[in-house]
């Protein structure tokens, strides 16, 4: 339960030290009013999953932009580019958007965090984005990274996603949309749009619970073979999306011949994010890193000790 807001600010923007970068040259494609200015609004909270730290929420996201956050020690060259969630409505950008570069980018990956387009159309927990901006600005992204990303080290077949709750369902809807959703506009645009790998956190818009079968995902998502190698984490108590979305998703990857990984846990409800707390969940950055491993994302553990040096988070 969030208990006090502590903080406000116009726009949200990223440390003094890491590039903010917009994505569109000009007006952004299928460009929707907001109901006001860009706000990221900080609270606090008692629940354990946040352990005593605030949580800041932007809203009325408009201008969308890319946040790198350049790989530490030895660069290996894998990106990920990050989805907060918010139900499409809104952001939770330290929570589920920095705080994963704080553990991904000690890997020696880099990581970019997508301010991306909200609201999107759809009510809260209920419906996906009736008009697909934020879609277009996962596609512009990837596009951008593997047309830009050499000044960062960036290997243009090493981009992954990674996404929670509605940012879980637009890594599935990235993964597996064969079609562009806006014209080109640059070079940039000649680039693929679709990932390298992808990792699933408790997902929401996939499973079909009016009809309640797990026959085909909800919302249009046509799972293809073309989808990358995923990785899924979900509470099977999760009390806002419910443990079908996973299933969901993974039956479908499973049925179109998709490599897949996917863990489930008793506990652990939603939203818990990286903040390590009593519940095992949260230990799955570790089963992650082990995953991108056995695809190839990063080195093994063993060229690991060897390569870097030895600090904080590193195995």
């Amino acid at each position: 339960m969030l208990l006090a807001q502590t903080g406000w600010a116009a726009e949200w923007s990223p440390p003094a030290d890491i590039e903010q970068i917009p994505l569109w040259p000009g007006t952004p494609p299928n460009a929707q009013p907001v109901p006001g200015p860009e706000d990221a609004i900080t609270k606090t909270s008692d629940d354990p999953k946040f352990a005593g730290k605030p949580v800041t929420g932007v809203h009325n996201v408009s201008r969308p932009t890319m946040s790198v956050f350049p790989a530490k020690g030895n660069n290996t060259g894998a990106a990920v580019v990050v989805f907060p969630g918010g139900g499409y409505q809104m952001l939770a950008i330290d929570f589920e958007g920095t705080e994963v570069c704080d553990w991904i980018t000690t890997k020696g990956v880099t990581c970019i965090v997508l301010k991306y387009r909200v609201p999107g159309g759809g009510p809260y927990g209920l419906k996906m984005p009736h008009v697909p901006m934020a879609l277009q600005d996962a596609q512009r992204t990837i596009s951008l990274l593997r047309e830009r990303g050499g000044k960062w080290g960036i290997d243009p077949h090493k981009i992954g996603v990674l996404g929670f709750s509605a940012g879980g369902h637009l890594v599935a809807w990235v993964s597996n949309e064969a079609k562009r959703s806006y014209a080109p506009v640059d070079a940039a645009d000649k680039q693929s749009s679709r990932p390298d790998f992808a990792v699933v956190l408790y997902p929401g818009h996939i499973w079909d619970y009016e009809d309640n079968h797990y026959e085909k995902p909800a919302n249009g998502l046509r799972v293809t073979r073309d989808a990358p190698p995923t990785f899924i984490v979900q509470a099977q108590d999760d009390p806002v999306d419910n443990i079908h979305e996973s299933a969901t998703y993974y039956l479908a990857l499973l049925k179109a011949g998709v490599p897949v990984e996917m863990h489930i846990y008793a506990h652990g409800g939603h939203a818990f994010g990286l903040r390590r707390s009593e519940q095992p969940i949260t230990r799955w950055p570790e089963l992650a890193e082990t995953w991108l491993r056995t695809i190839g994302m990063l080195p093994n553990a063993e060229a690991s000790r060897l390569d870097v040096p030895a600090g904080p988070g590193r195995p």
